[in-house]
């Protein structure tokens, strides 16, 4: 699931995907009615894929929270976000014993799970992890061969290291 595309406009509600990028402004799309308008530098976003979640030990990304909810409802929606805040909060401790009870509000959970719901409903969810490509003819363990390029001539020879004298 790539996180990085899906970004939260601080005084938007929703999500809204990447479309472009231009000089001043990015251009996104709203997840639920799919309008596009431009988003400024001077507007707060945040990539779903940046966000974390304090904990007691180590901050979690928000993925893993994500990947957390998933596999507690096995992929059915989680409660409604409008919730009352004890359903929310025994919730969220089910799925994340170790959150810092102190520094993350409910207004935070609420925001989390509206945010799985949209993922889910838009079939953004995806767990999965890419395999990483090899060569088929390289053995495992084998370091890559590499054959630079010079830039000036755009020749295809390989150039060996500098030589001492």
């Amino acid at each position: 699931m790539d996180l990085t595309k899906i970004v939260s406009i601080s005084g938007k509600s929703g999500l809204f995907k990447v479309v472009s990028q231009g000089k001043s402004a990015m251009i996104v799309e709203s997840l639920t009615d799919q309008k596009r308008f431009p988003a400024f530098g001077h507007e707060k976003m945040s990539s779903l894929e940046e966000i974390s979640v304090f904990t007691t030990a180590e901050d979690r990304p928000l993925k893993e929270i994500l990947k957390s909810i998933h596999e507690k409802l096995e992929g059915k929606a989680a409660p409604d976000s409008k919730s009352d805040n004890k359903i929310l909060l025994k919730f969220f401790e089910e799925v994340v014993p170790d959150f810092d009870h102190e520094r993350v509000y409910v207004s935070d959970i609420r925001k989390m799970i509206s945010w799985y719901n949209m993922l889910l409903a838009f079939d953004l969810l995806d767990f999965t992890e890419p395999a990483e490509e090899k060569p088929a003819d390289a053995e495992p363990g084998a370091p890559e061969a590499v054959s630079p390029v010079s830039e000036t001539s755009g020749s295809t020879e390989a150039t060996e290291g500098p030589t001492m004298s």
